[in-house]
């Protein structure tokens, strides 16, 4: 499947007479269910690549799945109208799931968007256990990671649109990296990869976009302690990072970082 449409755009410059028409390129933005056990749960719009990691780390990210091995299968379908994610998962786990069901539409820079009712809303991560420290990480070893960004946005390189989640393991090297016109659909990408292999006790994540507070609190459902953010992070994500024992930090940038919550994992 195509990532990018291209269309031919109209471009007006100061103390020019008339529009130029040169090919634009943009990144997809496609409607794509995840169904669970037959049953539609979610639907999202979402850049269509790494779908199945998309499935696995929202599995995780939302509290559907606690284990890989209650992943069944993953297919996918592709329609006219978007793409199906059938996801089948263990029958414990489906039927925990159809106790707290909810129904939303997920928009691109929205993590709570169809919520029904106050109370189905969890910004406070009670059901979340506080994190260990295990983890340290060397600020300078993140300036390295910050350069190697775009070297994991081969769509963004062409559409400047996307957002990126990277892993950055203890020396600074990115172990992967995924985008998407979503940032919190980017980091599920990324937490699908991570859960997949098992591998959450060698770095830090690092993020292209503000730290919200659904960006913490997913990371935090598949234990990362340590998220590192380009931008700032608004006033929740502090508060659920510092109960959840998260290192944030914001705003960060080769040789200047803006720490926000249990520094001590920081070298």
């Amino acid at each position: 499947m195509m990532y990018v449409d291209t269309i031919i755009k109209k471009i007006w410059k100061n103390n020019t007479i008339n529009f130029t028409s040169s090919v634009d390129i943009l990144a997809k933005e496609v409607p794509t269910v995840l169904v669970y056990n037959g049953i539609s749960h979610v639907v999202m719009m979402v850049t269509p690549k790494h779908l199945d990691l998309f499935a696995i780390g929202f599995s995780f990210s939302e509290g559907i799945v606690d284990y890989y091995s209650d992943i069944l299968g993953i297919d996918k379908i592709f329609n006219d109208n978007g793409i199906e994610i059938q996801i089948q998962i263990s029958s414990r786990c489906f039927e925990r799931l159809k106790m707290k069901r909810r129904g939303f539409v997920g928009r691109t820079g929205c993590g709570i968007c169809g919520i029904e009712q106050l109370n189905q809303i969890d910004i406070y991560s009670t059901n979340i256990e506080k994190l260990p420290f295990t983890q340290k990480i060397e600020l300078k070893n993140i300036d390295s990671a910050i350069k190697q960004l775009k070297n994991y946005q081969p769509i963004g390189k062409k559409t400047h649109c996307t957002h990126i989640a990277a892993w950055v393991q203890h020396d600074g090297n990115i172990l992967c990296g995924y985008e998407d016109v979503g940032r919190h659909v980017a980091l599920d990408k990324l937490l699908g990869h991570i859960m997949k292999i098992q591998d959450i006790h060698n770095g830090a994540i690092l993020i292209s976009s503000r730290a919200s507070y659904e960006i913490i609190q997913k990371s935090a459902m598949c234990l990362i302690e340590i998220i590192f953010a380009i931008s700032a992070a608004t006033a929740l994500a502090v508060e659920v990072a510092e109960r959840c024992n998260i290192t944030l930090v914001g705003f960060a940038k080769s040789g200047c970082y803006t720490v926000y919550t249990h520094p001590k994992r920081l070298i």
